[in-house]
């Protein structure tokens, strides 16, 4: 991918979402409140979703399956049952915190040549069906419900198939998504996206029966219905038919996998993500780093602080493309990592004067932009953080007819040279993903769960937004609206508008390249929630903020 396109996508990060407000403006409104639970999601219609099984009686993980869902039809272009993902949840009652694996295992027979040269049609193979990896998602949901839920599991897919089912009115961002992907469409699918032959516009109205179809044999026989069932077959035949190496056999074998999280101290806080197999362990170690330094003293976004923070997040970026593996095969050596040792021997060799070349450990990788995440919180103090993909806009592009699901693209975000390395597509392996889900510990209990889309940029931007909450003492809509920098290869530096021009220049002074992201657009589209606990330990107010870059609601029950 050029630099030059690969800056308009940084410009246009989940999907060029636009603001209503400034960040400023929003973070003066404050955060939603609620005193029995809290939803934020990227869509008004999920958050509500999510909150009617809340107020049916369903808990925190009841209502996860269920904002997931309605997202998979509010949002198509984003996430869904065909597609993959990281959740971070809080287990109140044994007071746990899990991380499930919804990524699943890259597909037994795929070779992982077809996706570089010398393959004539190697660039086209990472986009299409060849590029189609095992969907977690469905089996993620139901693990979750099977382990945790309070209400039937079909209960859990009222909203979403209602809908799918009537319709939505689609909004200018889904609307300008549809027309740039439709002509890639199957016409099965170009018959409900479109009408007339031309792609729905703004103001008309999207429905997906086929989706709702779907959704309708889930609740009625469970994830099997994928892994197996009337869905996955239609999977497999897809697949034949294009293709692709994705089989039934894989959809079979596929399961949804706990995980303990990886965690560190940092200030008076344990801060929690998700372990290997995701990538999300270089977002502690730029938080390691900035622990090393007086970041309350030295102000928040200053040239001193900003110049750190890249610095840093260049070494972390540098760790993931060196260090990220499967743990049952090549585990990162995350002891050494995310040692006070190392933190401390890395930031001494920070240059506090200029801007060091960020040189690659033999690596190089690209990263999905079109995601979603999502938190929600109940009054008994669960929690689900969760982020949740298709890789590319519509993912592959492929949808298995009668099903109104798009399959991912998955296998487009390995990396293939050199051919071999931990992140090259390895048959039969999991998928590593970068997703960066993130609990919050104070005081032995979990204060803040946030994360956010943005490709590489996630695991840059949730580091961020923990430093606002703890180091600059912001609440959860300031943290989330406060602007952003994050480092996009090959060694250049994405720093939003919002941020002072006398900064900007000055640490392009000291030798980052700059790239402003400029107008409407802005760097992720984060969600958080926020616990304040009684004497008792029990929640009494909950907090939550939905990002002034994107068009989600945070609300409170």
């Amino acid at each position: 991918m050029s630099l030059k396109i690969y800056l308009a996508l940084i410009a246009m990060l989940s999907l060029g979402i636009s603001l209503f407000f400034s960040a400023e403006s929003q973070a003066a409104k404050g955060p939603a409140e609620g005193t029995r639970g809290m939803v934020s999601s990227a869509n008004p219609i999920a958050t509500e979703a999510g909150l009617a099984i809340l107020k049916k009686g369903g808990n925190a993980f009841d209502a996860a399956v269920a904002i997931a869902a309605t997202l998979n039809a509010v949002e198509p272009m984003m996430s869904g049952i065909g597609g993959y993902g990281t959740i971070l949840v809080y287990d109140a009652k044994k007071r746990e915190i899990w991380f499930l694996d919804s990524s699943g295992k890259i597909p037994a027979a795929v070779d992982s040549d077809v996706f570089r040269e010398p393959t004539p049609d190697y660039w086209e193979n990472r986009r299409g069906p060849k590029a189609i990896s095992t969907p977690g998602n469905a089996n993620a949901w139901e693990a979750m419900s099977k382990k945790y839920g309070l209400l039937e599991w079909s209960d859990l897919f009222t909203e979403a198939v209602k809908v799918a089912e009537e319709g939505f009115i689609l909004d200018e961002r889904t609307a300008r998504s549809i027309q740039r992907a439709f002509d890639d469409f199957p016409s099965h699918a170009k018959r409900f996206y479109g009408k007339e032959g031309r792609p729905l516009e703004k103001g008309e109205r999207l429905v997906l029966k086929d989706l709702a179809g779907s959704f309708r044999m889930i609740a009625r026989e469970g994830a099997d219905a994928v892994y197996g069932g009337k869905i996955g077959k239609a999977i497999d035949d897809v697949m034949r038919k294009k293709g692709g190496f994705l089989s039934l056999k894989d959809l079979i074998n596929d399961k949804a996998e706990w995980w303990k999280p990886v965690h560190i101290a940092y200030r008076n806080c344990e801060v929690y993500t998700a372990s290997p197999p995701s990538t999300a362990f270089p977002s502690l170690i730029r938080l390691g780093l900035m622990g090393e330094f007086d970041l309350a003293k030295m102000g928040h976004n200053t040239l001193e602080t900003l110049h750190r923070f890249i610095e840093a997040t260049k070494h972390a970026f540098w760790c993931r493309l060196r260090y990220a593996g499967d743990p049952e095969v090549n585990p990162p050596p995350l002891e050494h990592l995310l040692s006070k040792n190392y933190w401390k021997e890395q930031a001494s060799k920070i240059d506090l004067k200029r801007a060091k070349p960020f040189t690659y450990p033999g690596l190089k990788e690209t990263e999905s932009q079109h995601t979603t995440h999502f938190v929600v919180a109940d009054s008994w103090g669960n929690i689900v953080s969760a982020t949740q993909t298709l890789g590319n806009s519509f993912g592959s592009r492929i949808m298995p007819e009668g099903t109104g699901i798009w399959l991912n693209n998955s296998l487009a975000y390995c990396t293939f040279e050199p051919k071999g390395n931990p992140m090259d597509a390895h048959a039969g392996r999991r998928k590593l993903s970068g997703d960066c889900p993130t609990i919050i510990m104070r005081n032995g209990k979990p204060w803040v769960a946030i994360g956010t889309p943005g490709g590489h940029t996630i695991g840059q931007t949730v580091p961020q937004m923990v430093m606002n909450l703890i180091d600059f003492n912001m609440n959860i809509q300031e943290a989330i609206s406060a602007p952003r920098v994050s480092f996009i290869e090959p060694d250049k530096i994405a720093i939003e508008e919002a941020i002072a021009l006398d900064v900007r220049n000055k640490l392009a002074s000291m030798g980052h390249e700059l790239r402003t992201v400029e107008g409407r657009g802005g760097l992720g589209n984060a969600h958080g929630l926020a616990i304040v606990y009684g004497k008792d330990g029990k929640p009494i107010k909950f907090t939550g903020a939905s990002d002034p870059r994107g068009r989600g609601q945070a609300k409170g029950y």
